[in-house]
């Protein structure tokens, strides 16, 4: 009963934590003239993908590695195959040339890199912690000089400017909320599994990543509700690039990572690559750069998919 009690909190509070986090972004960006969806992959992207952070640490510390690789992995794969599913169903994406020139192309390097460094000795180093926050930071400079808007804004005029006191109570609310929300969501959900005796790894890759998705879930739905499309997509693929760069990159360097059950390597790292790079003919197919319910649906089935042979 009380685990249940604190999934139900949580998801309120990340519901909470989402509408105003998505309010400090949008006013962000109309203060420092930055397109919105370099928010949305920065600013909207580090908040939501904290509990990551904070979960694969404590993880790694309390010798579960397992639990924080998986965690990274299965929040990748939900990000794409459930968040971004639902948040296309709900309302079609107009993407612009810079998604599938920098975006997606930078999301993939980072998948590229964390396999070559996880796959071969199935450990994640020191150093290699160091290169992939390097790789993070260098991305971020990038991003705050020289990225264009890759989304189409569809109401631009109903953007509110806010004064700085606001804007960082939201921010700071945002961010509470939806680090506090995870950490309910994820204490009741893993008191069920373990409750139920299922794996490390299983309850890492399904429940504890979606629990940390639904951050995600909650700025992204809001944001394609209140016709913010530009920050819900940059939110997604930052987040993911931030789970695989910041999270165990930062996560390596304080103690190295390493695979305890090889189904992560023998299945969710495929997954978590096929379905980060399928997002790329899917913007182009049925319909040039634009992501709508039929992709959802796709998405969705792929997801329900990976949840099926992952459980089974």
């Amino acid at each position: 009963m009380q685990d249940i009690v604190y999934i139900v909190l949580g998801l309120t509070l990340l519901v909470l934590g989402g509408d105003w986090l998505l309010k400090a972004a949008v006013a962000l960006s109309l203060k420092l003239n930055i397109p919105k969806i370099v928010i949305g992959m920065t600013v909207v992207s580090f908040a939501t993908s904290a509990p990551e952070l904070i979960v694969s640490i404590n993880a790694a510390l309390e010798g579960f590695p397992d639990l924080a690789l998986g965690n990274v992995v299965g929040s990748n794969i939900a990000n794409l195959g459930l968040v971004l599913a639902i948040t296309i169903i709900l309302g079609s994406i107009d993407v612009r040339k810079s998604f599938y020139t920098t975006d997606w192309p930078v999301m993939m390097l980072a998948s590229l890199l964390f396999f070559g460094f996880v796959y071969f000795d199935g450990e994640i180093q020191r150093w290699e912690g160091i290169v992939m926050v390097v790789c993070l930071f260098l991305f971020l400079v990038y991003l705050l000089r020289f990225q264009k808007t890759a989304v189409v804004d569809e109401m631009p005029e109903d953007d509110v400017p806010l004064p700085l006191y606001k804007l960082v109570l939201f921010l700071g609310l945002g961010g509470t909320a939806l680090w506090g929300g995870s950490e309910l969501l994820i204490n009741g959900a893993v008191g069920l599994a373990t409750f139920y005796g299922v794996s490390e790894r299983i309850i890492a890759v399904t429940i504890v990543s979606v629990g940390t998705s639904i951050p995600e879930l909650a700025a992204s739905v809001i944001a394609v509700i209140k016709k913010e499309k530009a920050i819900s997509l940059g939110n997604l693929i930052g987040s993911n690039i931030f789970n695989l760069l910041a999270v165990l990159g930062i996560t390596a360097i304080i103690t190295p990572i390493q695979v305890v059950d090889q189904g992560l390597l023998s299945s969710d790292v495929f997954w978590m690559l096929g379905i980060s790079f399928l997002i790329l003919p899917l913007v182009f197919i049925p319909k040039g750069l634009r992501l709508g319910w039929r992709d959802g649906i796709v998405l969705l089935l792929l997801y329900a998919g990976f949840v099926y042979i992952t459980i089974k």
